[in-house]
């Protein structure tokens, strides 16, 4: 990781919670974003991608959120600093380790009218574990039957104890969609034709240019929503994005890298949030398949990367090196890997000699056309070349790559992508490598690594979860299933007179508490 020297301050949750602490005792003066808000208007957002569906179970883009926040409320929420799950549509209960209760607040209903409740919530379960188009199947397998025990009250019967089930119900398995919709529309018309119970409602979706949102006014939260709307501009290139907000034209750019940091310090009136999260910078493989599939070759391609250098040159040393798929922070974190594949070019090059390439090998690679997207694979395939990792690159949008990996087409060898987190660190480990996970793009795994991801979930106990995890990583990272580079850090830039906008672990807006001033 860069000294504290080599990158801009960024403020820490500890440091961040100090100064709501110390702004709630008139200590200090309160940030931008707790100020006090006003009703009406529309806020205008620089949406860094145009969403690959905006039905929860459908999507393949981490970037979805920003998108489904608004439209689609949980069953279960988290706290914005720490992702400990809260109650959200529900609260829950476990009165034995294999069954949750679930107890719905009353009166909620989805934009079309219809009633969020028991029933509506077993439909979205038993779709999002099993329906033919669902990626989230792997975030509920825990679930054996699900039952209506009341009007507002379902129960899940579980094959196994899961205590990350809040947490994995505070993501897209618990955004719950209109069952009436889905029955009506059929087919693939729900990706575009979304209709949730969330504080906004869809209104329209022109692709790659614009996504608008009006305020749901019987939601369920009194007082709330703030806005009379949103709307998301979708312009992929965040220099551009961000040179709207400061032209005046949205309120509000986010995920910029740092090297926009001082466009955004020298514009006159615009607020700057940064922040750590979950976002990790990585490259997938398809270990499924050759040359993949010989862990020297994916161990080669872990020892020839230069994480500190990329940090500096990618991420301006805004961010971290990543060790693994969790950032130094987390409470999952297992110190013992740092280190465990430092830069050795001559390593990486014994490792692909001992797997049969001695002169070298060419790798298919996918990777994004945005302008960061094309120097982090600059930067990539001039560290990999050096050891004789040739890269065949294909480049496109966000959704058309990570749909062609992922996907059925599985059209190259490597993705220079991002996991961009999710609430429970079992839920990163289940979705990106467990069997037939959507982003597991070969759908193969070890059943020592699936049988350590179910355990993962059997303890309320964080000290029991981490011991589990710390065995987990160290399988993911031993075996080479990824090559993680680095946690880059939540960078917005917001108009003055937008109120109440806080930042969360995840590094994904959220407006719930967004006013205009």
């Amino acid at each position: 990781m860069s000294d504290a020297a080599d990158r801009p301050w960024a403020p820490g949750r500890r440091e961040l919670l100090a100064l709501m602490g110390a702004a709630a005792i008139g200590a200090l003066p309160l940030p931008a974003w707790a100020q006090g808000q006003s009703k009406g208007g529309v806020l205008k957002v620089a949406g860094a991608a145009n969403p690959s569906s905006l039905d929860p179970a459908t999507g393949g883009s981490g970037l979805d959120h920003t998108f489904l926040w608004p439209i689609y409320d949980t069953l279960v929420e988290w706290e914005y600093a720490t992702l400990k799950p809260k109650p959200g549509l529900a609260r829950w209960s476990f009165p034995e380790p294999r069954t949750m209760v679930l107890d719905l607040n009353p009166g909620i209903t989805f934009h079309d009218g219809t009633p969020l409740d028991a029933e509506a919530v077993k439909f979205n379960l038993d779709r999002n574990r099993a329906d033919q188009r669902s990626n989230i199947k792997a975030d509920l397998t825990s679930i054996d039957a699900i039952e209506v025990t009341g009007p507002l009250q379902v129960t899940l019967k579980l094959k196994n104890p899961d205590f990350a089930l809040p947490a994995i119900l505070s993501d897209r398995a618990g955004m719950m969609v209109s069952p009436a919709n889905i029955k009506a529309l059929g087919g693939n018309e729900s990706d575009r034709k979304p209709v949730g119970a969330g504080a906004w409602k869809f209104v329209s979706w022109a692709d790659n240019e614009r996504v608008v949102l009006a305020r749901y006014d019987t939601y369920w939260r009194p007082g709330r929503p703030y806005l009379d709307g949103i709307e998301f501009a979708i312009i992929p290139e965040l220099a551009t994005g961000l040179r709207s907000v400061v032209a005046g034209q949205n309120d509000m750019a986010y995920s910029l890298p740092a090297r926009l940091k001082p466009v955004i310090d020298r514009a006159k009136g615009l607020q700057v949030v940064t922040a750590p999260t979950l976002y990790c910078i990585q490259v997938y493989f398809n270990y499924a398949r050759a040359p993949l599939d010989n862990v020297k070759v994916r161990q080669a391609f872990n020892y020839a990367l230069d994480r500190e250098v990329f940090v500096k040159a990618a991420l301006s040393g805004l961010g971290e090196v990543a060790h693994m798929t969790l950032p130094k922070t987390h409470w999952a974190f297992d110190k013992s890997l740092v280190g465990l594949y430092p830069h050795d070019p001559d390593k990486a090059r014994k490792l692909l000699a001992e797997a049969g390439h001695k002169d070298g090998i060419e790798i298919s690679y996918g990777g994004y056309n945005d302008q960061d997207s094309v120097l982090r694979s600059e930067i990539l395939q001039d560290q990999l070349g050096k050891v004789g990792i040739r890269l065949k690159s294909t480049r496109g949008t966000i959704p058309e790559i990570s749909a062609q990996f992922f996907g059925a087409e599985k059209k190259f060898d490597v993705l220079l992508a991002a996991w961009t987190g999710r609430p429970d660190p079992s839920m990163t480990y289940a979705l990106g490598f467990d069997k037939g996970a959507y982003y597991n793009a070969g759908r193969e795994a070890d059943p020592a690594l699936v049988a350590l991801i179910r355990q993962s979930r059997e303890s309320e106990d964080l000290a029991a979860r981490a011991a589990v995890f710390a065995k987990i990583q160290r399988f993911v990272m031993e075996n080479a299933l990824s090559a993680p580079l680095a946690f880059q850090f939540e960078l917005d830039a917001l108009a003055g007179r937008v109120k109440g906008y806080e930042p969360d672990l995840l590094g994904k807006p959220k407006f719930e508490n967004v006013s205009l001033g």
